[in-house]
């Protein structure tokens, strides 16, 4: 077995390599401390030298700003292949894909959502900051809104504003067990669908 796992390793494309590294990290880094973690622990569970993980990723610090952004970032599969269908079960879909990321990388998530509480981190802001508008970019696709240019600001703002509340949200979720997954589910989907076509038309129209 143990020759078999590491011919399997050594036939792995770049990609699936720095994948495979990169979900370790996410593991290690979710499961203990930055200070505890070292980039030689993460390449033993990876199966690498710790070289490759240096080549791929340079610093420990970057490849953890690098699991910082893989996590905060929404995936492009959250909003690919939606049907053409109401904005409902759109929106609906992409918060239950979301929420499944979520589930699967739940201390990671927590850790990287409470970096965020405690700012004064240039680069932890800048990712959160693309993060939000990524995640912008992917609930008004959902929504079937993306086009929208009139009021095109105070719409995206009021998204951003919502990502604030998802996060809070999945805490009570994750931490204090007040809500429950199905929950979150209607909670954020009748959120988002309220605001882009309620709230905003108000704004648009004041």
């Amino acid at each position: 077995m143990g020759v078999e796992r590491q011919d399997r390793r050594r036939r792995m494309e770049p990609d699936a390599r720095r994948a495979e590294i990169l979900g370790v990290a996410r593991r290690q880094f979710g499961a203990r401390s930055y200070s505890t973690v070292s980039l030689s622990d993460i390449a033993a569970e990876a199966g690498v030298a710790r070289a490759l993980v240096s080549h791929y990723f340079g610093s420990k610090r970057q490849l953890y700003l690098e699991v910082v952004r893989q996590m905060m970032v929404v995936p492009a599969s959250v909003s690919e292949r939606l049907p053409p269908t109401t904005a409902e079960e759109r929106v609906s879909i992409c918060v239950d894909r979301w929420l499944e990321v979520v589930e699967r990388n739940r201390e990671m998530w927590l850790s990287a959502i409470g970096l965020e509480a405690l700012g004064n981190d240039p680069e932890i802001d800048r990712i959160m900051l693309e993060a939000d508008e990524i995640a912008t970019d992917r609930v008004l696709e959902a929504a079937m809104m993306a086009d929208i240019t009139e009021g095109r600001e105070k719409l995206r703002a009021m998204i951003r504003a919502h990502s604030s509340m998802l996060k809070a949200a999945s805490r009570e979720w994750l931490v204090r067990g007040t809500l429950g997954r199905s929950d979150l589910h209607v909670m954020l989907t009748r959120t988002v669908l309220h605001l882009v076509h309620t709230v905003f038309p108000a704004l648009r129209d004041d």
